[in-house]
């Protein structure tokens, strides 16, 4: 019995089952990419705090410029996220500590700060490409 094939198509069903996952991680480095050129004011290739946390950030999700952002806004500006993976109005709850549903610019820029600091592995105070990309569809959790 000729064990080639065997482990040949073994080899061929695993990097079948591969494909998927990489077309959603190219996905979710595109949507970080054009999150880091929005963002990025001194187009230096990173993200500083203050770029992460701007007026940019907050306009960019505020589309009906009430100075809140709603589970709709915050849904439009993350995009469709992983199938199971939290809801807008879900990563709002850990952020919310009026418990409207909504950020204020407040409870934004408070939750912004954290995520900074937590995508900022290698804590040189700045987010680049990859840790944009690694955090992706990630929400913040234990904000309050």
């Amino acid at each position: 019995m000729n064990k080639v094939p065997a482990l040949r198509n073994a080899v061929i069903f695993s990097l079948a089952a591969l494909v998927p996952a990489l077309g959603a991680a190219q996905a979710v480095s595109a949507a970080a990419a054009q999150r880091l050129q929005a963002l990025d004011a001194n187009h230096d290739g990173v993200l500083s705090r203050y770029e992460y946390d701007s007026e940019a950030a907050l306009m960019a999700m505020d589309t009906d410029g009430n100075g809140r952002i709603s589970a709709e806004e915050l849904q439009r500006y993350i995009g469709p996220g992983e199938q199971g993976g939290a809801t807008a109005s879900e990563r709002i709850v850990g952020s919310d500590l009026d418990g409207d549903g909504q950020l204020s610019d407040e409870e934004l820029r408070r939750s912004l700060g954290f995520r900074f600091s937590w995508l900022d592995k290698n804590k040189d105070g700045n987010v680049d490409l990859a840790e944009l990309s690694a955090g992706m569809n990630t929400p913040m959790v234990g904000t309050r």
